[in-house]
């Protein structure tokens, strides 16, 4: 009986010392995570600030290819590097890696949105647009024949309308683009807040 009770006591301290074990992995793998998705949000708040770099920056942006640059950036190795732990089955959170993942679909989409934006504003409404003299024709050195200067037809007018109308749209449709973009990197980044308040009260 004696032996029994020996037996007993010993695996049942086993046990306490592998819970307290278990336990102990465990609060280490979420301080692990709160790390790493502090580091996510951080990348995310250099982001931001290229963007704001981006919007004053425009002129700069279009003649050096900040583009290249901006998407250096957001494809950071720290990102990608983030993602992969989580799905790696040390820390099997594969639903945080779908959420880093949706934020970067997210930023791709409203960087692209965000040059086509640029470039519509550059162009100008068509209507609206300047035009170059140099096929025109000069008989004096101050007079010439414009080769712009045509009668308006309802026909012409139509065509002009529409060409306004698809810029108009085109202009719209990516504004809204973006704004729906950083709607979703909004939520997702607040679901990644929620994660990490999760995380510290556990």
């Amino acid at each position: 009986m004696e032996d029994f009770e020996k037996k007993v006591s010993i695996k049942e301290s086993m046990e306490i010392e592998e819970e307290e074990e278990e336990e102990g992995i465990s609060s280490s793998k979420n301080k692990e995570i709160l790390h790493l998705l502090r580091k996510f949000l951080d990348v995310q708040q250099r982001r931001a600030q290229a963007y704001a770099k981006l919007k004053t920056g425009f002129s700069e942006y279009m003649n050096s290819g900040g583009e290249l640059a901006y998407q250096q950036l957001c494809s950071e190795i720290t990102v990608l590097e983030i993602e992969s732990l989580f799905l790696n089955p040390d820390y099997c959170r594969v639903d945080l890696a779908q959420l880093l993942r949706a934020v970067q679909i997210q930023e791709k989409q409203k960087l692209h949105l965000t040059a086509t934006i640029q470039v519509l504003k550059k162009a100008g409404r068509p209507s609206e647009r300047l035009v170059s003299h140099e096929n025109c024709l000069f008989k004096k050195p101050m007079e010439h024949e414009c080769v712009h200067v045509h009668e308006i037809t309802e026909a012409t007018g139509t065509e002009d309308a529409e060409a306004n109308a698809e810029y108009d749209n085109a202009l719209k449709e990516a504004i809204r683009g973006v704004q729906d973009a950083v709607t979703a990197i909004n939520e997702h980044l607040l679901e990644v807040r929620y994660e990490i308040e999760a995380l510290e009260a556990e």
